[in-house]
């Protein structure tokens, strides 16, 4: 297969989606103007911050799917989107104005990560501890989020409640400038590991054999997924399920090493939650659907199918 032609076809596909979605508006789609302050300092923020999102939540799906060995894996199963969503809403509830929310969410999201990593080393949990650990803290910065909305006044409630549904109207160009760098590394930390993820597919005992330190390619990936994660809710909120789909449709239609994999689902997860995000501007407009609910809709089916799929494998 000649790969060359259909990289070009790939990226001229994603150019026509990204101009699609920048003409889409008012229930009705025109030719952008590029000029117009509406697309320039509106659209186009929203444009790449679906494209930053979506990279950043797929990429980290698929890392955390090999470090787990679990295709139903998730940002949110290590309580990184909880542990980020944590820190914005007590930044929200508590006042706290002089915090910028991208540097509350990376705080939140890497201090719960290090909690669950340093928990997991202390009780010995290896594999399985680090996933049930994740969803027992990350159930726990939920409860702490509901206790600060409901003892928040009405209005820190509204914009709180409208980010936490996974809003990507609300970053701006200077947001996304504070969130880029941090996201930047963690992509550069799942990329230095992955060969390693590879390695870690075949069990901790086999990985271990082929000189891999288990140990500190689980701790840096936790790390490179909680950078990735976090800059993803600080930009728009919880939107879950793209980390799960996407890297599992890449694997059903291409397959290949986790490198590549990390790579194709950046550019798949962005385009995924661009179109989504497209769809829930205009399928009911006046009303703006938020890309979580959308993602939300789209996952459920998904992840109940590629557990069925799962299930049927293992009885095969």
């Amino acid at each position: 297969m000649n790969t060359r032609p259909t990289m070009v076809l790939l990226a001229a596909l994603s150019l026509l989606l990204v101009w699609l979605a920048a003409g889409l508006g008012n229930g009705q789609w025109q030719i952008p103007d590029w000029s117009d302050p509406l697309i320039s300092q509106l659209r186009v923020p929203r444009i790449i911050n679906a494209l930053l999102v979506g990279a950043a939540l797929a990429s980290s799906g698929a890392a955390l799917q090999a470090l787990f060995r679990n295709p139903l894996a998730d940002p949110g199963l290590i309580g990184t989107s909880a542990g980020a969503a944590l820190g914005v809403v007590a930044v929200l509830a508590l006042g706290l104005g002089g915090i910028p929310l991208p540097l509350a969410a990376f705080g939140g999201g890497l201090g719960v990560t290090m909690l669950i990593l340093l928990l997991n080393r202390f009780v010995a949990g290896g594999q399985a501890g680090l996933l049930i650990i994740g969803v027992v803290i990350g159930a726990a910065c939920g409860a702490v989020v509901s206790l600060l909305l409901f003892l928040s006044d009405d209005l820190t409630l509204r914009g709180a409640m409208s980010w936490l549904a996974g809003n990507l109207g609300e970053g701006r160009f200077a947001d996304q400038g504070q969130a880029l760098p941090a996201m930047a590394l963690g992509a550069l930390l799942l990329l230095a590991v992955a060969r390693d993820l590879d390695c870690l597919l075949l069990g901790e005992d086999s990985a271990r054999a082929l000189g891999i330190h288990t140990g500190r390619i689980r701790m840096l990936t936790a790390v490179g997924a909680a950078l990735l994660t976090g800059g993803a809710v600080a930009l728009s909120g919880i939107i879950g399920f793209v980390g799960m789909m996407v890297p599992n449709a890449l694997l059903l239609c291409s397959g290949g090493g986790r490198r590549q994999l990390l790579l194709h689902s950046a550019w798949a997860g962005a385009l995924f939650l661009l179109l989504i995000d497209s769809i829930g501007r205009e399928v009911a407009y006046p009303v703006d659907l938020p890309a979580g609910v959308m993602a939300a809709f789209a996952g459920p089916p998904f992840f109940l199918w590629l557990f069925w799929r799962q299930q049927g494998a293992h009885h095969a």
